[in-house]
């Protein structure tokens, strides 16, 4: 059997695949151009893409021997399910792996916006530390006792919740589908409306799956909601958030600042408005980058591939 990856993955995983296929790696720019990977996949009979490939209906189709589709991700909004799924092309992704990493870095952008740290950082390598602060000088907020709002409750938002109660905070929640009140208790946290969760956070952390539904769902009208003192943090798709609505609010001081791993279009263009404000931390879509992650996701995505180019059903498999 032939397959395709659109990026290299670790070695270790290449030899593996090499040993039962005959396997083709993409090595030019990325992500690889929609009439080439028309053109790559039709001998294939899998591949293993990354977020930034789209494997839509055109794509799917032109691999008249497709077998099997792994995704180098959690997310699978950039691959067409129902068009896999009608052809019987199963769609491997890799949940659970990247739950803590993520959360983690939730937590670090949190904690940067909160305590100025990226200025912080600045200010001492542009040589600008040149007193001794008194007690008004370059004030951050405390992350105690302060309302956390979290917009999507899976995994990743119950990590993050997890995390939070450490710091004591008051936890609140929206999501497509509500916890049992048993589950709520447990974690800690409360369901309200999706205004209400903008309205009385101190911190809204977005990590809700993109969807239609979800699509740029946070916009001014939204934000405006939110309170001035308030940050926006979203480790999870970009295109969930309206960024030129975003641009204005913080330009505006509709709101306090935003700590963005995720954007609408990826590489973020440089001369982007959110680019040049102080008040907001970026970091170029690295929730899952660990040694420890970013292995065990490789280690999954090539077992999925595995398991469906032999009959078989993958560990995490994408249901409709």
């Amino acid at each position: 059997m032939k397959i395709l990856l659109t990026r290299r993955l670790h070695d270790f995983a290449i030899k593996e695949l090499k040993k039962k296929y005959d396997v083709e790696i993409y090595t030019g720019n990325i992500p690889m151009p929609k009439k080439l990977l028309m053109s790559k996949i039709k001998d294939k009979d899998g591949i293993i893409c990354y977020p930034y490939d789209s494997i839509d209906a055109d794509v799917i189709n032109a691999g008249t021997k497709l077998k099997a589709i792994s995704a180098y991700s959690v997310g699978y909004d950039h691959i067409d399910i129902k068009t896999a799924m009608s052809k019987g092309i199963p769609v491997g992704h890799t949940p659970e792996v990247l739950t803590r990493a993520t959360a983690d870095m939730t937590m670090a952008l949190m904690l940067s916006l909160f305590r100025r740290i990226p200025e912080c950082d600045k200010l001492i390598r542009n040589d600008k530390w040149n007193t001794i602060f008194g007690p008004y000088e370059f004030l951050g907020t405390d992350l105690y006792q302060k309302t956390l709002g979290i917009f999507g409750m899976g995994r990743i938002g119950k990590a993050v919740a997890k995390r939070a109660t450490g710091f004591e905070m008051k936890i609140i929640y929206h999501s497509r589908t509500r916890l049992s009140i048993k589950e709520e208790k447990k974690i800690g946290v409360k369901y309200v409306s999706l205004d209400n969760l903008f309205r009385t956070s101190d911190v809204v952390s977005i990590h809700s799956p993109y969807t239609p539904q979800t699509h740029e769902i946070v916009n001014l009208k939204l934000l405006k909601k939110m309170k001035k003192t308030s940050f926006l943090i979203n480790t999870a798709r970009g295109k969930i958030i309206n960024e030129k609505d975003l641009a204005i609010a913080l330009k505006r001081k509709i709101i306090a600042g935003a700590g963005l791993d995720v954007f609408q279009r990826e590489p973020i263009n440089s001369k982007h408005p959110i680019v040049k404000m102080n008040n907001v931390v970026l970091t170029p879509h690295s929730g899952s980058a660990t040694v420890e992650t970013r292995k065990k996701m490789a280690e999954i995505a090539i077992k999925n591939l595995i398991l469906s180019l032999s009959g078989r059903k993958p560990i995490y498999q994408v249901k409709l």
